[in-house]
């Protein structure tokens, strides 16, 4: 027989595991019924392709007989950062001519690569004004001063502010 105890660890590991549990994030092309890697060269065509699959995530900017499909799955546990653990991507290209399928490309989260991300900000060359010389350098701008000059834009003949 089991110690009330021994009870009481046993349920408390428990609902510590469960707490932990993984939550999966599914985004992107979701395969229902039918799925991308199914698609046959020759035999399929854009019109057949679209209403097995539907519309693709990506239509190509250069070339509109390139369609992706993409999907991903992110799995998060309790307070870390999201963790991309299946990623798939089918690159269907088509003929330009007779619209048919003419090769599919599976690629899987293997085949991706990481890249050198550089922000928000363009770098420019030159040096940044102090505080100090942005109000020096606004002396003498006429922004707080009243305009004594006729035909300055802005001014009504006559005004003398």
């Amino acid at each position: 027989m089991l110690k009330p105890a021994a009870i009481a660890v046993v349920l408390a590991g428990a609902a510590l595991t469960g707490a932990c549990a993984p939550i999966a994030a599914y985004s992107g092309f979701q395969a229902i019924e039918a799925s991308p890697a199914d698609v046959k060269p020759v035999e399929d065509n854009k019109a057949t392709v679209r209403g097995r699959l539907g519309s693709p995530s990506v239509v190509s900017a250069f070339d509109s007989n390139v369609w992706i499909y993409m999907n991903q799955v992110k799995e998060t546990v309790a307070f870390m950062r999201p963790v991309v653990t299946r990623r798939e991507v089918t690159v269907i290209t088509f003929d330009k001519d007779t619209e048919a399928v003419a090769s599919v490309d599976n690629l899987t989260l293997a085949d991706g690569k990481v890249i050198a991300f550089s922000g928000r900000e363009t770098p420019t060359r030159g040096r940044e004004l102090t505080v100090i010389e942005q109000l020096i350098g606004s002396i003498g701008a006429g922004g707080i001063l009243p305009r004594e000059e006729e035909g300055v834009p802005g001014s009504r003949p006559g005004d003398r502010r």
